[in-house]
């Protein structure tokens, strides 16, 4: 079985994957829909994690950048996973992590961005699920307003039907997804 397929079953075994066609899911963009898709299920278990670590080393150890994260909190482990894998199958990818907060701190040092950046890098952002864009377009801001360069994004699932795409790509930001809605709405994954 490849890893996509069985990250495919993973969302289905531990039913990060739902399907309502009555009553649909409301997501964080305000839209229902009779698909709900929660990464943080998968994220919690190691092995859907490693899975989604590896698929992602996969899909970006030929593109260039030294920084991964986004928007709190989904983009944290998501981030982490992918930094410590690229780290141990290949020392040279010593892709650091970032958060960006949903609003600056109001103590200290007032910081949007936590983590070890420098103007001028290249920042990879990420993302749990894509519906809309939303989430990737505050991050890559909040990164670009640092003086970050954002040219790609990574999500675990596309969800968007190439909206998502639509709206990153003007802000010339590619979308790099490892698996679409389509892929979990085929069911069970064949060996």
């Amino acid at each position: 079985m490849t890893l996509k397929n069985e990250l495919i079953e993973a969302f289905h075994q531990l039913g990060a994957f739902q399907w309502n066609p009555k009553e649909g899911f409301r997501l964080a963009s305000g839209i229902t829909s009779p698909y709900y898709v929660d990464c943080r299920i998968i994220l919690a278990h190691p092995r859907p994690r490693y899975l989604v670590a590896q698929l992602a080393y996969q899909k970006l150890k030929d593109y260039s950048f030294s920084l991964i994260g986004g928007l709190e909190i989904g983009a944290i482990p998501l981030a982490t996973c992918i930094s410590d894998y690229g780290y141990a199958a290949n020392p040279q990818y010593e892709w650091k992590t970032f958060v960006v907060r949903k609003q600056a701190k109001d103590h200290g040092l007032g910081k949007l961005i936590e983590g070890h950046i420098q103007s001028g890098e290249h920042a990879l952002i990420v993302d749990d699920v894509l519906t809309t864009g939303g989430s990737i377009l505050k991050a890559a801001e909040a990164a670009r307003q640092q003086q970050l360069t954002v040219t790609h994004s990574l999500v675990v699932v596309d969800r968007s039907d190439d909206q998502g795409k639509a709206t990153l790509s003007p802000q010339g930001i590619q979308l790099l997804p490892l698996l679409t809605l389509k892929d979990l709405t085929q069911g069970k994954p064949t060996t």
